[in-house]
């Protein structure tokens, strides 16, 4: 059992991306790295074989929100973990449920203690603090755990984002007590990453970095943007922060998003990414592809026998042709979303493998500003 190591392997020469090597208990992470979103112990519509063989995916991120409703820590537990209930035997990073309580602003109540909310599925009443999120994922079992913090919304006014920032430094310093006085569970190493916040503000956002980088942690997030706030503040903030985390561990910019995102983001030093767009707008007839952007319920695409991508090593991407995959979606077939979700969640991870590749030859910046136009087409 080993805490959490990271090496940076090459630099870019002409920006501040680099590729690096991530080493849990659960096995290692080439970086940039993209984790899908497997909320409730599954990627929506992708099953394990698929996410290991054909997206190839090396780490998958679990909803603590939602694991700790449906179905409970006590079962989790004497399954032994997340990685034994669902067969993933690859890193798994779980979040503290900030952002879902975020999400549930009709239905919560912050104080100091920490958040109660109503439960979606009965609406029973529950209450997350720092301490008890500790424990739930100790339990989950995650490699990766997060801090519990306040996300303010997008807008938010400076009064607001400074009291929320300061609040989520107060917890911050209670999930490393509960953290630091409680072991490990089910024998391998797990390790608690921080979260910056601080809205659109860049004090607030060097405040939090400075507070952050002070606890020495393995690895620091980046949280409370693509929350409705303009794409220019999101990338400079983004930007304020890779200046100011420390330069020798990893960055994960929380719940970001479009591939063209990422690779902005990747550029300013970031590592990690986790976003539900692929999947969610695979089920909604939204493709992303190495040419650009596919609306397959497009009547264009009816008689469209050419494969969904044969651009990237996925076996549904090039086996399957647009005709068929829009039929199935027009018939409301399961196996449509399933396609298209593990398409999408393949074009996710060959961007972060090619970004690597570019990183480690030092042309980065030149082939990403080809790749966010061709990406963005829409065909």
């Amino acid at each position: 059992m080993a805490a959490l190591q990271f090496d940076i392997q090459h630099t870019d020469k002409t920006s501040k991306a680099r590729a690096g090597k991530m080493l849990t208990d659960h096995g290692e992470i080439l970086t940039p790295i993209f984790m899908p979103v497997g909320t409730v112990g599954s990627v929506k519509a992708v099953s394990q074989h698929q996410l290991y063989e054909e997206v190839k995916a090396q780490i998958i991120l679990g909803n603590t929100y939602h694991l700790y409703l449906r179905p409970g820590i006590d079962v989790l537990e004497a399954a032994g973990g997340l990685h034994q209930f669902n067969g993933w035997h690859r890193p798994i990073l779980t979040d503290s449920g900030g952002f879902q309580v975020f999400s549930l602003s009709n239905s919560r109540k912050i104080s100091e203690e920490g958040v109660v909310f109503q439960s979606h599925i009965d609406g029973s009443k529950h209450l997350f603090s720092p301490e008890k999120v500790m424990d739930i994922q100790r339990s989950i079992g995650g490699d990766i755990i997060m801090a519990f913090d306040e996300c303010p919304p997008g807008g938010s006014d400076y009064k607001y984002a400074h009291t929320s920032m300061e609040l989520t430094h107060r917890w911050l310093d209670r999930c490393f007590g509960r953290f630091n006085n409680t072991p490990d569970k089910y024998g391998y190493t797990q390790n608690l990453f921080p979260i910056v916040q601080g809205g659109v503000h860049p004090d607030l956002r060097k405040a939090s970095c400075e507070y952050i980088s002070s606890k020495n942690a393995v690895g620091n997030a980046i949280g409370g943007l693509s929350v409705g706030e303009p794409i220019e503040k999101m990338y400079e903030m983004c930007a304020l922060c890779c200046d100011h985390l420390p330069l020798s561990k990893p960055r994960y910019l929380m719940g970001v998003g479009t591939p063209w995102n990422i690779l902005e983001a990747i550029e300013m030093g970031v590592d990690m990414f986790d976003c539900v767009m692929p999947t969610r707008n695979g089920r909604n007839a939204m493709l992303f592809t190495t040419k650009g952007i596919v609306n397959i319920d497009n009547k264009k695409w009816e008689k469209d026998f050419s494969p969904i991508d044969d651009g990237i090593d996925c076996v549904s991407s090039q086996y399957y042709s647009k005709a068929y995959l829009r039929h199935l979606l027009k018939a409301k077939e399961y196996l449509g979303l399933t396609i298209a979700s593990v398409h999408n969640l393949a074009f996710y991870l060959w961007l972060m493998k090619q970004a690597r590749i570019h990183i480690i030859q030092g042309d980065f910046s030149a082939w990403k500003r080809e790749m966010v136009v061709q990406l963005q087409k829409k065909l």
